[in-house]
C-alpha cells in the first residue's frame, strides 16, 4: 500500500508542477485510436478494467504465456497532451512499473509478472486517478478508489 500512496503522491506532484489547466483543452477525436492489446502487445487479454470518470478508462491485461500484466490508460477523447498515468504494483513480489507523462491518447504500458498473484493497478487523466487493490485474488474481494486532485 506504501507503494500505491508514493505513486498517486508522485502523480499529484506531477499534475502540480506541469499544471493542471491543460485539463481543459477540447478534445480532437470523440473516440480512442487504440487498445489495450495494440499497447501492450499480442497474447495479451483484457481481464480487468476501471472507468477514470468520462476521461478513459486503465485496462488490466493478461499475458498467459509468459504470467505478465500489463496496465494501460486510454483515452476516452484523444487531443491534446494531459497528464496520464498507468502503474502496476505485486505486493507480495514488492516489484511495481509505471508510466507518468504528458500524452495525447495513452500511458503505459506498465509491466510486471503477476501469475499466482494478486496486483493493484490504476491510472490517471489530468487530475483524476482510479486505484485496485487486492484484483485478480480468486475469492478475495477487490477495492476499487476513484478520486480527483
Amino acid at each position: 500500500m506504501r507503494f500505491t500512496q508514493s505513486m498517486f503522491g508522485a502523480a499529484a506532484v506531477v499534475a502540480l508542477s506541469v499544471g493542471a489547466t491543460t485539463a481543459l483543452a477540447a478534445p480532437a477525436s470523440a473516440t480512442p485510436n487504440t487498445t489495450p492489446q495494440k499497447v501492450c502487445g499480442s497474447g495479451y487479454k483484457t481481464v480487468n478494467s476501471a472507468a477514470i470518470g468520462s476521461l478513459g478508462t486503465v485496462y488490466l491485461a493478461y499475458n498467459a504465456t509468459n504470467g505478465n500484466n500489463c496496465v494501460v490508460t486510454i483515452r476516452t477523447n484523444p487531443g491534446t497532451t494531459l497528464d496520464m498515468s498507468s502503474w502496476i504494483y505485486v505486493p507480495d513480489t514488492n516489484e511495481g512499473d509505471d508510466d507518468y507523462g504528458r500524452y495525447t491518447s495513452y500511458a503505459g504500458p506498465s509491466y510486471v509478472i503477476g501469475k499466482g498473484h494478486c496486483v493493484d493497478w490504476g491510472g490517471g487523466i489530468a487530475n483524476t486517478y482510479v486505484q485496485v487493490t487486492g484484483s485478480n485474488c480468486g475469492s478475495l474481494t477487490e477495492h476499487r478508489t476513484t478520486y480527483t486532485r
